[in-house]
């Protein structure tokens, strides 16, 4: 059991959250908080005892060598740090995983509980999914909600999948259970180019994030990133008359279920977020 005595009271914490494994196609989400852990500089709030979750022969230490000594042994494990965003009023809270192997339940509590005691207001779990979506449009973001007032005050595609879940869906429903709003926002990876890194994913996830907290999110090199990666995925594609064929399917597909309001919606989102970051920046 973590220790909750000594933790910090924050400021209108908001709780952002992603877990490796299932829940991370490309490593999208994990990739989230990888990102505004640096660029934010978070600092350690509190970790969990690996023992209690992780079963090592599935998701095993990783071992460091010098000179042919052993240096260290790093442990997996899921931690939560605290940020306060430049130009933001509030704390953010950044909780970075891996995919307990047992104890969902109780593993989901003493989050919950950890959220409880240093006031989280709001926990956005972000996760990524594989899907048919082609790699040149832009990524489809679809989310869930704790509640029926939340889900519709957050503007958002409606996830509409039932089955098998991840520890996403899990934490979700015990904070909401336990008093705490939660949303999860999910991007869907291209299942043809499903290996790590997809900056375009993580990027499209950070603008959403920025959309629903109103928090300023700095992309740094992502944009760059994703141009390069799709275009690396496009001369792939280009070298496989197979591979061609289907992404110019999935493209007509995608372009005919387009409505052009979706489109008007699209830019009239970036515009309001270009509005927000020119009045962010002073310049307004």
């Amino acid at each position: 059991m973590i220790e909750l005595e000594g933790l910090p009271k924050l400021v209108d914490p908001v709780l952002i959250a992603a877990f490796e494994g299932w829940n991370d196609a490309g490593e999208a989400s994990s990739g989230v908080i990888a990102h505004l852990e640096n660029e934010w500089k978070a600092t350690p709030l509190v970790s969990f005892d690996p023992e209690d979750y992780y079963d090592f022969q599935v998701t095993r230490p990783i071992v460091e060598m010098g000179d042919g000594l052993t240096r260290s042994i790093t442990w997996p494990t899921t931690r939560l740090l605290v940020a306060r965003p430049p130009g933001a009023d509030r704390d953010v809270v950044l909780l970075r995983g891996i995919e307990p192997n047992m104890r969902w339940r109780t593993f989901c509590q003493e989050i919950t509980d950890v959220c409880r005691h240093v006031g989280v207001e709001l926990a956005v779990l972000l996760g990524a999914l594989l899907n048919d979506s082609p790699h040149t449009r832009p990524v489809p973001i679809v989310g869930s909600a704790s509640d029926e007032d939340l889900a519709r005050a957050i503007n958002l595609e409606l996830s509409r999948y039932e089955g098998p879940t991840g520890v996403v869906g899990v934490l979700q429903h015990i904070l909401g259970a336990s008093g705490i709003p939660a949303v999860s926002l999910w991007a869907s990876v291209p299942h043809y180019v499903a290996q790590p890194p997809n900056p375009k994913a993580t990027m499209a996830l950070l603008r959403r994030l920025e959309d629903l907290l109103d928090i300023p999110m700095p992309l740094g090199d992502l944009a760059e990133e994703s141009r390069a990666w799709e275009h690396g995925v496009d001369e792939l594609a280009s070298q496989d008359s197979e591979v061609a064929e289907y992404v110019k399917e999935l493209e007509e597909r995608k372009d005919a279920a387009e409505l052009p309001e979706a489109s008007g919606d699209a830019i009239a989102a970036e515009f309001e977020r270009y509005l927000r970051r020119r009045d962010r920046d002073g310049d307004g």
